[in-house]
């Protein structure tokens, strides 16, 4: 069975457009290594059409973490990802740090 793994990275540091566009990369990296990738950065667009509160993407985003098999923590600051991070790990869910580290699990 396929591993669901969620993206947790950068949103808000930044420019949000070329995060999604970061985000994207990796997701498609993921999908070739025969993942399931979740992206919550795609929620941008939800967001340009809908504004939320970060709350309430923060309240979706851990709801669908608490299904995922892994967790990808990719680098720079990010408070909401960090957050996820430790989600993550009061849930027992693997928690991986790069790609690389992902592929020695998944292999």
């Amino acid at each position: 069975m396929k591993s669901l793994v969620y993206l947790a990275m950068p949103y808000s540091i930044g420019n949000h457009e070329v995060n999604v566009c970061q985000s994207i990369l990796v997701a498609d990296r993921l999908l070739e290594l025969g993942c399931i990738p979740f992206n919550p950065l795609l929620f941008h667009f939800w967001d340009v059409i809908s504004p939320k509160p970060k709350e309430v993407w923060m309240e979706i985003d851990k709801a669908i973490l608490r299904r995922c098999d892994i967790l990808l923590r990719m680098g720079g600051e990010s408070e909401g990802a960090d957050e996820e991070v430790e989600l993550a790990k009061e849930l027992g869910i693997r928690v991986c740090y790069s790609i690389e580290e992902l592929k020695r699990y998944e292999g």
